[in-house]
């Protein structure tokens, strides 16, 4: 694991110096105090560690999908964008829709751009990762990575548990089924994928656990890998497992999200969104039942502080657990009994080592290691 790059001690020193201007303001009446103005103190530390020049902290992120989808990739395009306001800095640089095989020139192309950070919105654009952070070890690079990329020497990275986090869903999803007497219900995805995989198993598993005749189909809506963008296909999807149904869809999808949310709205069912965390405080128009809550930018914003304190630093990993207000099911307008199961399954794979047991097989054999 090799030391915080001078990006890190920037961040560091940045937050070190705010924190003893707010200090050295708590006593107007202090005549002794002769602290220099806030703005002198960040040139004077910006003159030291700012390596390319610009006199700024500036953040690019990566994201493999839509910037501006509503969802899981803008959630951290979101963070980065009102983190460098509320901070001051030089907006960020956003690349997005980036695929895999074009991801280490587009990452590449962002690094040549004069970034200080780099945030890696997905594990799907990683694997260029152990060459660019070599090639750009100045840059801070961290990896919103989800069911995990192997430790690279020059990449902070945090990682979560699919299985748990969907068990959860699956329980808020069989609360709002309950409430409303259906039975039927689609999980509306990309092309079968391993995390995709994980996650329609543990919801599944968390569906029945409310009530065993319960069902969930899986639905493939993506033209290509990775393709969680397709409205047309994921639209059509959603008009014919309702004709066959469905009371409940769960949108696990990027740039076609609002769209199937809007149809559901439209159609009287209920909705979960997968990633964001603001969905149940959004007014959009649409009848938000819930989200299954990974959203990247609540993640970066709880990792910060590791990184600036040396806590997390590049070649290691965080993995973040499984607890309310952080990631897993939640339901916007719960019923008593909703919010009581919801709040059970959350203790359940904090500790039911039966359950944790069931959940770790379906994550192995959801990418091949079971």
């Amino acid at each position: 694991m090799r030391r915080p790059t001078r990006k890190l001690c920037l961040l560091a020193a940045l937050l070190s110096v705010l924190a003893l201007v707010a200090a050295g303001c708590g006593n107007d009446d202090d005549d002794t105090a002769a602290e220099p103005p806030i703005d002198t103190e960040l040139q004077a530390l910006l003159d030291t560690f700012d390596a390319n020049g610009d006199s700024t902290l500036t953040i690019g992120v990566a994201a493999a999908g839509p910037r501006d989808d509503e969802g899981y990739y803008q959630a951290l395009v979101d963070f980065a964008e009102e983190f460098s306001a509320e901070n001051g800095f030089a907006p960020p640089i956003v690349s997005d829709n980036i695929g895999a095989a074009e991801a280490a020139q587009a990452m590449s192309d962002l690094a040549a751009q004069g970034v200080d950070v780099i945030l890696v919105g997905a594990s799907e654009i990683a694997e260029p990762l152990a060459d660019l952070t070599e090639q750009y070890p100045d840059i801070f690079w961290y990896c919103n990575c989800g069911a995990g990329f192997p430790e690279t020497p020059g990449l902070a990275q945090a990682t979560d548990w699919g299985s748990a986090i969907h068990y959860t869903a699956g329980v808020a999803m069989g609360a709002e089924l309950r409430d409303r007497g259906g039975d039927t219900t689609v999980f509306l995805g990309c092309c079968d994928l391993g995390f995709e995989k994980e996650a329609y198993n543990a919801t599944v598993y968390g569906l029945q656990s409310v009530d065993p005749s319960f069902t969930m189909e899986y639905v493939a809506t993506g033209a290509s890998p990775f393709d969680f963008d397709n409205s047309a296909n994921a639209t059509a999807a959603l008009t014919n497992a309702i004709a066959e149904g469905a009371t409940l869809v769960y949108a696990y999808l990027g740039g076609a999200l609002n769209p199937v949310a809007q149809l559901a709205t439209d159609e009287g069912i209920a909705v979960f969104a997968a990633g964001p965390a603001d969905i149940c405080s959004r007014n959009d128009g649409i009848d938000w039942t819930g989200s299954i809550v990974f959203d990247g930018g609540r993640y970066a914003q709880e990792v910060l502080p590791l990184i600036i304190s040396g806590d997390l630093t590049e070649g290691a990993t965080y993995d973040f657990p499984t607890e309310p207000s952080l990631n897993g099911g939640e339901l916007c307008d719960p019923s008593a009994e909703g919010e009581a199961l919801l709040a059970d399954a959350f203790e359940a794979v904090a500790t039911d080592g039966e359950l944790l047991g069931v959940l770790g097989e379906i994550s192995a054999e959801s990418y091949g290691g079971g």
